[in-house]
């Protein structure tokens, strides 16, 4: 007993029916991936019929078919040499050459040699599809064989209404392709005009690796330079300037390095199993720093160039095929990006392609004879033409006045030097003696009189030795008094004795004289323990109880010094030996035999004052200064005593050497230099 559908049910059937065929209309309209479109529109179509299931199948370019996604396909469909399948495949090559649908009943055989058939138990409902007149592929839907012919009629409109939507779906895809193709030598002709625009090879190292990261849609791109056997990275996209020092550099340098005397591209997708020892430890090395995923080092190699017409060339290059000469690498990498590697290594090659001339011929103009001078010369021929050539030659005129008037005019000609201002009577006071700090009896700026004690100091191993000559002077002084009592009673000595005693007293009376000698050479050694003032004047030395309390001293120690600030001052300037050639040649000149000096204080720097310097006043030997090199003193006598109250105040003078052209005066130490590194 069969039973009849609802009219409601029938409704929400077409409603689905509706439902499917809007959201493969909307499909067909978006630009979903091949691996998406085929099986969503399949699952609805079959849905939509209530099928048993269904195959698209792909054109290729020889004709042949391929099968891109199916539901349900019987199993020897599915053989590829079996003798079903290939009957099943012509068939479908026929309509596909054919352009039209068809409805191809069960176990059906075609041909006069029975080479067609539908070997299943289903109806095949078959429609092409495609882009125009351009089929592309097949719709081929398994149905249910037990269907009126009219029902059958109607699924081939449906099936054949979805394979139109399919053909808007591919030609889409077809324009989105043209149009991917078209942006792509776009950006192709873009980046060949950037690269090869100059021929500075450090701007198209970065044009390569900037320009070639946009072209290949990668994450980072590099430029290897190969220069005496070792790679050197000169450029990485989104870098102004590579840190040679840095460890992912250095590491990045190895890795070029070690593929390059390969010789081979490296292609690093997370696996080394398949690299050789020394790219898989400079690969791991390289990976830890810098996290990429997939990594591609190509060698670049120096295209050939053929003269037209160079016959033998061509036959050479025909005949023996030579390796070429590598200049480089090019590092690519995807730390985030995932381009598959067949689109990576077409992109790759079109960047490698314009990078290998664009280096090579970079190179070979950096390596001309001079060419940084050739380029210089080359940046300044703007400034002769056009509007720029008055103003260069005004310019030019200028200069060349200057120049002139340079060796005309002349100027005074001042030799520099710094010095300190000191009193000329400024006396040092030392120690004479060995010993201890034990009172300081001044203070910076104390005002002391000549002889005025100013320091004390105590030695325990002379106050010993001046005990010890006492003590002995006083046992020997003792004897010698009793020696004239024994002579006295010589009526109880015999002659010997009497001598005897003669003898001692004598011996005695040497010793009382050299043991007096030393007391007093150790008493005066004791009054030198008291270090007095040599002039009068004030003490300079800064902090002196600090410095000197309970510290100990040896002879000839300087402690202090004393100087007379209210008499006459001097400059002691140091001035350079390589200056000595011009101040002795102006005083040779001086009338009156002195030299004006001007000269300013640190302290006051913004009072100038005046001095003279005579030939007396310059010393005779050159010294060794810290700071200043080889130097020679000078004592320069100041016109004016007033202002000049603070010893070792720095000074700088300028002695005046008379006249001489501005361009000796600016330029003379210039010269001198070359005379004496260069001409020498």
């Amino acid at each position: 007993m069969s039973s009849v559908p609802s009219q409601e049910s029938v409704e929400q059937t077409k409603r689905q029916i509706r439902t499917l065929v809007q959201e493969i209309s909307d499909m067909s309209k978006g630009d979903a991936a091949p691996a998406e479109f085929y099986p969503s529109v399949l699952q609805r179509i079959v849905q939509a019929l209530v099928a048993n299931g269904g195959a698209i199948w792909l054109l290729e370019d020889d004709r042949s078919l391929k099968l891109a996604y199916h539901i349900s396909m019987e199993p020897e469909l599915l053989e590829v040499d079996g003798d079903s399948a290939g009957k099943h495949l012509r068939l479908l090559r026929r309509i596909a050459q054919k352009g039209e649908g068809e409805l191809i009943p069960p176990m059906t055989v075609f041909g006069e040699q029975q080479a067609e058939a539908n070997p299943t138990r289903h109806l095949l409902v078959v429609c092409p599809f495609g882009s125009g007149k351009q089929i592309v592929g097949l719709i081929e839907i398994f149905q249910r064989p037990d269907a009126p012919p009219d029902t059958q009629r109607g699924y081939l409109k449906f099936v054949d209404h979805m394979a139109k939507l399919m053909g808007d779906w591919v030609k889409g895809q077809s324009l989105q392709r043209v149009s991917d193709r078209q942006l792509l030598w776009q950006q192709s002709d873009e980046f060949a005009r950037q690269v090869h625009e100059n021929l500075d090879l450090r701007d198209t190292a970065y044009a390569i690796a900037n320009e070639g990261r946009r072209l290949i849609e990668c994450d980072r791109v590099g430029v290897a330079i190969l220069r005496g056997g070792k790679a050197k990275v000169i450029a990485i996209s989104g870098q102004d300037a590579i840190e040679n020092r840095s460890n992912i550099i250095s590491s990045l340098n190895q890795l070029s390095t070690r593929v390059i005397k390969s010789g081979e591209t490296l292609w690093y997708d997370g696996s080394t199993d398949s690299l050789p020892p020394q790219l898989e430890e400079a690969v791991e090395d390289y990976v830890d720093l810098s996290h990429s995923k997939n990594i591609v080092v190509l060698p670049i190699r120096r295209p050939e160039y053929t003269i037209e017409g160079d016959v033998q060339a061509k036959e050479t290059k025909t005949t023996a095929e030579r390796p070429k000469e590598i200049i480089g690498a090019l590092i690519v990498e995807q730390i985030e990006s995932s381009l598959d590697k067949d689109t990576l290594q077409g992109r790759i090659d079109l960047v490698y392609e314009h990078s290998a001339r664009a280096l090579s011929n970079s190179l070979v103009h950096n390596d001309l004879f001079l060419m940084p001078v050739w380029r210089a010369l080359s940046r300044a021929t703007w400034m002769f033409r056009g509007s720029a050539l008055p103003k260069t030659l005004a310019i030019l005129g200028t200069a060349l006045a200057a120049l002139i008037g340079m060796f005309l005019f002349k100027i005074d000609f001042d030799l520099k030097g710094n010095g300190i201002l000191k009193p000329v009577v400024e006396r040092q006071v030392f120690a004479h003696v060995d010993g201890e700090i034990d009172q300081v009896l001044v203070e910076h700026g104390s005002v002391v009189q000549a002889n005025q004690p100013l320091v004390t100091l105590k030695n325990r191993d002379l106050e010993q030795q001046i005990a010890d000559l006492q003590g002995q002077l006083e046992v020997t002084l003792g004897r010698l008094n009793v020696i004239p009592y024994e002579k006295a009673n010589s009526s109880r000595l015999t002659d010997a004795d009497l001598r005897k005693l003669e003898s001692e007293e004598a011996e005695l009376a040497q010793r009382k004289i050299s043991l007096e000698s030393q007391l007093a050479i150790l008493n005066e050694k004791a009054v030198q323990l008291v270090r007095r003032s040599p002039i009068d004047g004030i003490v300079t030395t800064w902090d002196v109880e600090k410095t000197l309390r309970a510290r100990p001293v040896v002879a000839g120690q300087a402690l202090l010094a004393v100087a007379k600030t209210d008499g006459q001052w001097e400059l002691e300037v140091s001035m350079p030996e390589k200056r000595m050639k011009y101040l002795d040649e102006a005083i040779g000149k001086a009338t009156d035999g002195y030299l004006p000096v001007d000269f300013i204080l640190m302290t006051n720097p913004s009072q100038q004052l005046s001095g003279k310097l005579s030939a007396a006043q310059i010393h005779q030997r050159a010294e060794v200064a810290e700071e200043e090199g080889t130097v020679v003193k000078l004592r320069v006598q100041p016109d004016s005593m007033d202002g000049l109250t603070r010893p070792g105040s720095k000074v700088i003078a300028d002695v005046k050497c008379g006249k001489a052209n501005a361009a000796f005066v600016w330029f003379h130490e210039v010269i001198e230099w070359i005379r004496a590194n260069l001409l020498f």
